[in-house]
């Protein structure tokens, strides 16, 4: 076969049999007889015809061969997880996948995939491997194939041209069915991903709280602060069990230790984004989902920044595949395995490991500290791996990475077990810092960074563009504690912050918050955007 040929069979390949949850969703709601079937047809000429023209200028004798077998690959893989679990590929789906870690990714590895990989690959890989490429003399074959490229754009441009109108709407007004499209989504996703972390790399991040300096209340304070942050891992309003009275009455009592202590909780907070890599710099940001901008705020300092700019020690421990950027420069700690083996079994910790590797760490009375806790929390699909077995109270559960081999029900119940462990983990931290009261004012703030589907319309897991995503992946729980000395110090009136928990919030609250509640004064924080501004007895400058 000559190249040309190669690749247009490979072209139709891609478009037939790799793209099957992008056709259901540009065809949703049309019926084959009046004009479907032209309008899939019409798409279906142009995609082959762009996968040629975007694929025809990097192919040659030696790249041809290996760069379509990856992309075979790429194909069946990505049309595996379009379809199974409503992935999108996205920047910030394909940034998600570049920094999963290896225990995540192992447990995405699952019989279904490779049955369907195998499937759908295999076989033309073989008919790849057995093909023998004609050589052409350079310019010669410089001519064919800039007249293929040629041939393809223009039937690229009649397609399109005949349902121009038709297709241009349904862009505009659905422009994520484009993250649909494999291999070139992931491709032009991932492309994009690299670029702009080398741009990122080669600059310096904007400062951020220069001029934060401690408030008027730290004067008289006669304590050291303990603040602890808690993000949570794909943990959803709708399970959380403080929320049964407050919006989500099928919610289970997946909460029943933080029940029996004096917490405020928010039941109607929206996250900034659908996956660990959008939504952990944005909640540490000052802009927000309000203002953003994704190379704005990873080009920037972070909420732990400014506090550190006020004199603040902080530090980072982390559970999970990392912060994200968040914590660059601030000191940065993780559970050791080998230090704690009945909480981490198999080399990956259970997240109450996160408390007793604090310890030390929370009992130094020498200074103030700002303490995050970077929870693995709900993260999927393997539920059933995020708490020990105690935990295993909601049965019968879905025990296996596959969650095509399991009910609705059952991965709901491994979903609310792990959430039970969530629950006596935030309970842990609690106790501890009430055993601190004597040395410190303490506090402690929670709250996840996105939600999780459980199979509502057909969707798993998370990471759906922001603009479609349900309100189960943006929906998530938060709650706050304080012990008496630290709401005495800032004059914070609980009852009143216990109404403002009422109200709806988002992740643009947080950093504007933390430092309310911090009283830090900063020309960074906004006082419309501080949960607590309303509920404290004393003002400040910011």
């Amino acid at each position: 076969m000559s190249t040309e040929s190669l690749l247009l069979a490979l072209s139709l390949y891609f478009t037939l049999f790799c793209n099957m949850p992008f056709w259901r969703a540009l065809l949703a709601g049309r019926a084959i007889e009046t004009g479907g079937l032209a309008y899939a047809l019409a798409v279906g000429i142009a995609l082959t015809a762009l996968n040629f023209v975007l694929l025809a200028p990097l192919l040659n004798r030696w790249t041809t061969k290996p760069l379509m077998a990856l992309l075979i690959l790429v194909a069946a893989t990505t049309s595996y997880h379009a379809g199974q679990f409503g992935v999108y590929f996205d920047t910030g789906m394909m940034r998600n996948v570049l920094r999963t870690d290896l225990a995540e990714a192992r447990e995405f590895l699952t019989v279904g995939l490779f049955v369907h990989v195998l499937g759908l690959s295999l076989p033309v890989l073989l008919v790849l491997h057995r093909v023998r490429l004609h050589r052409r003399p350079r310019t010669r074959a410089l001519g064919i194939r800039a007249a293929a490229i040629g041939l393809a754009l223009i039937v690229l441009a009649g397609a399109l041209g005949g349902v121009f109108k038709d297709f241009s709407s349904q862009m505009r007004n659905h422009r994520e069915i484009r993250h649909l499209v494999t291999p070139i989504a992931p491709i032009w996703s991932t492309a994009r991903v690299l670029t702009k972390d080398a741009r990122a790399a080669d600059s310096a991040r904007q400062p951020l709280g220069t001029d934060a300096r401690l408030g008027a209340t730290w004067a008289s304070a006669n304590k050291p602060v303990l603040f602890v942050i808690v993000v949570g891992e794909t943990a959803r309003a709708a399970n959380w069990g403080l929320n049964r009275t407050s919006g989500f009455p099928s919610a289970r009592d997946t909460t029943p230790e933080l029940a029996r202590r004096d917490v405020l909780n928010f039941a109607e907070v929206t996250s900034c984004g659908t996956n660990t890599e959008v939504s952990l710099p944005c909640m540490f940001s000052a802009r927000g989902r309000r203002d953003y901008d994704e190379d704005a705020i990873r080009n920037s300092e972070s909420l732990l920044d400014t506090l550190r700019h006020a004199g603040l020690r902080v530090a980072w421990n982390d559970n999970q595949s990392g912060c994200k950027g968040v914590c660059a420069g601030v000191e940065s700690i993780r559970p050791d395995p080998t230090t704690l083996p009945g909480l981490c079994p198999d080399g990956r910790c259970f997240d109450e490991a996160l408390i007793e590797h604090s310890r030390e760490l929370a009992r130094d009375a020498n200074g103030n500290l700002v303490l995050v806790l970077h929870q693995l929390g709900n993260h999927g699909p393997a539920y059933f791996r995020r708490h020990p077995d105690a935990f295993r109270r909601f049965t019968p559960t879905c025990d296996d990475e596959d969650l095509s081999k399991c009910d609705r029900d059952r991965i709901a119940n491994s979903y609310d077990n792990a959430l039970l462990y969530t629950d006596h983990v935030l309970a842990r931290a609690i106790d501890l810092l009430k055993e601190l009261e004597v040395s410190h004012d303490t506090a402690l703030l929670y709250v996840s960074d996105h939600g999780e589907s459980l199979g509502e319309r057909g969707l798993y897991l998370h990471g759906l563009p922001y603009s479609i995503a349900p309100d189960e992946q943006t929906r998530v729980p938060m709650v706050m504690w304080f012990s008496p000395g630290f709401a005495a110090r800032g004059g914070l009136d609980l009852n009143c912050l216990r109404a403002r928990a009422a109200m709806p919030a988002s992740h643009d609250n947080l950093f504007h918050t933390v430092l309310g509640l911090l009283d830090i004064e900063t020309s960074a924080r906004v006082d419309a955007l501080d949960l607590g501004a309303t509920c404290r007895n004393t003002g400040h400058a910011g």
